[in-house]
């Protein structure tokens, strides 16, 4: 069987048509993140409540996520890919006309829904079509377009909002998202690995269970779950407390915080090449070190120096998740749409559950509660990735032919 390999057309199309479309998914998933401290201010609600704006999504996301993946075992993974930006896009520029939190609420639970497509199947899709000594680098590449569009999008809507209102700028994500749509379409090629199966119940739950049994892959998700669940938190209330003194920025000027997200461009392509030449596990544990550093400097009051922070915790952030989101292809002998959907579903639950959880220790402690969350997450995930990476020697050892 003959795979796509580094440096030939064919790979250069499937990474730019994955990067456009990691670039729209994550441009609407994270489009309301920003404009939380406006959305509490319009609707008069709490900033853990209006958090339920970013939750709501991501939690519909998660569990879609474990469908996804079996649907596009059926319809095949361009197709669905393809029909969930198209929805998603439109969705988004549903969300500007709607007058009421509550409907806010239901609109981007329906957007969470069908963002589930393109994360579920486009690890899948990489696993299948690109070889398996390219897949590190391809993952990554993957990864920098999902960081590249929830830096766009949060700046783009900082800026849209302070103009004009923050439904004006989720209607533009939109339709920037449906133009990068097109471009998905037209570049990706078609699934070559890839043959259609018909969908079963039973197959489908013994399917999920057999991923729980091995060791190896539910370390990764609770990795994802623990990583989400911190990065999450920190760019949910950022905001907050940038726009009080004594900083009192401008929604603009906090928009362009997220510009921090191009170091997530950089660490999850570098990250992930390193990890093909030095092994995941260290490479993740490394990761590991630098998310966690990158969250206690941002402790310090200097505003420099707390977006530093900011810089280097992104960095470790996106290194992890490229890193584990690739492990998970290696790991999983068969099946591999729905090893990718519970890893995601997992990663996902952490960001929305973290993301709420985070806001009761804002409003109680301030900004240190959310960093002592962060780091607790951080160390606990350390502790995994030691655990994780032994299991991983022991698969070497007895199947040198499957080194992960």
């Amino acid at each position: 069987m003959t795979y796509i390999k580094r440096g030939t057309r064919e790979f250069k199309m499937v990474n730019f048509a994955l990067f456009a479309g990691g670039f729209c998914t994550f441009a609407l998933l994270w489009g309301t993140q920003p404009l939380l401290p406006d959305i509490a201010n319009e609707f008069h609600v709490s900033p853990a409540v209006s958090s339920l704006t970013q939750t709501s999504a991501t939690i519909a996301l998660a569990f879609s996520l474990l469908f996804a993946g079996s649907l596009s075992e059926i319809y095949g993974r361009k197709k669905i890919m393809t029909m969930s930006l198209v929805a998603s896009s439109l969705l988004s520029v549903l969300i500007g006309f709607v007058p009421n939190f509550n409907l806010l609420i239901v609109t981007r639970i329906l957007q969470g829904i069908t963002l589930a497509g393109l994360p579920a199947v486009a690890m899948a899709y990489l696993g299948e079509e690109i070889e398996p000594k390219s897949l590190g680098m391809a993952m990554g590449l993957y990864i920098s377009g999902n960081s590249i569009g929830g830096m766009a999008g949060r700046i783009l809507n900082g800026i849209l909002t302070d103009y004009f209102s923050w439904h004006v700028a989720l209607m533009g994500i939109g339709l920037i998202s449906l133009l990068g749509t097109v471009i998905f379409w037209l570049l990706l090629p078609n699934s070559s690995h890839f043959e259609p199966q018909s969908f079963k119940i039973k197959q489908f739950t013994t399917n999920l269970l057999s991923h729980l049994k091995s060791p190896g892959l539910v370390y990764i998700f609770l990795i994802g779950f623990l990583l989400s669940g911190g990065f999450v938190s920190l760019y949910n209330y950022i905001g907050f407390d940038l726009i009080k003194p004594p900083y009192s920025l401008s929604q603009t000027l906090v928009g362009f915080i997220f510009i921090v997200y191009i170091v997530g461009t950089l660490s999850s392509t570098w990250m992930g090449m390193l990890s093909d030449q030095y092994g995941r596990g260290k490479i993740l544990q490394l990761s590991l070190i630098i998310f966690f550093s990158g969250v206690c400097i941002t402790l310090i009051h200097d505003i420099w120096l707390k977006i530093i922070g900011i810089a280097v915790f992104t960095f470790g952030y996106f290194a992890g998740h490229s890193i584990a989101s690739s492990w998970v292809g290696k790991l999983a002998s068969n099946n591999k749409a729905q090893a990718a959907s519970l890893y995601l579903f997992c990663y996902y639950s952490g960001g929305s559950i973290g993301g709420t959880a985070s806001g009761t220790l804002y409003s109680h402690f301030g900004w240190l509660g959310v960093v002592v969350m962060i780091s607790s997450l951080a160390i606990i995930a350390f502790i995994i990735s030691i655990r994780l990476g032994a299991i991983s020697n022991e698969r070497i050892e007895v199947f040198p032919h499957k080194v992960s």
